[in-house]
């Protein structure tokens, strides 16, 4: 099946199996590594990408399903020159330790504060419980999008 996906303001086009998920094809086919495949099953939220501004997990999300729509991965939220608020709220305020699941953790946060810009510490536990972190306690997570939420993450 050939689909056309706009992958971090870029249109690509490319003939994929109609069983390919989304995660393998910004993966394998694009070499977009940030999203990561942790579990396949929609538990721990490392594959957490933007589906038209939403946060989905895409190990579940066939690429299929993409064709015509846009999709953001951390790579196109910011760059090495210009973090976006939310990468460099988590740099600022701790909130990685090993790196696994901070990509999929900083694009549901954005997603988070593009609903609710002005959460509470009880909000943005609740608005990230889909995402799992192994490492940090998830204590500094959430003082990173609080604080991403005062400098205007939600862009």
């Amino acid at each position: 099946m050939r689909i056309t996906v706009t992958v971090n303001g870029d249109e690509t086009t490319h003939e994929v199996e109609d069983r390919t998920l989304l995660v393998h094809y910004l993966r394998d086919v694009l070499g977009l590594t940030g999203t990561n495949v942790g579990c396949d099953t929609t538990s721990c939220g490392a594959c957490t990408v933007l589906l038209d501004g939403e946060s989905i997990k895409s190990c579940t999300v066939l690429a299929a399903q993409a064709d015509g729509r846009s999709v953001t991965t951390i790579e196109g939220l910011g760059s090495a020159e210009e973090m976006h608020p939310m990468q460099k709220a988590f740099q600022q305020h701790h909130g990685l330790q090993c790196g696994f699941c901070t990509p999929g953790m900083v694009m549901a946060s954005v997603s988070l504060l593009r609903e609710n810009p002005k959460p509470s510490e009880e909000d943005v536990r609740a608005g990230l419980e889909g995402n799992i972190c192994r490492c940090t306690g998830y204590h500094n997570i959430v003082k990173a999008v609080l604080a991403a939420a005062e400098d205007g993450g939600a862009k």
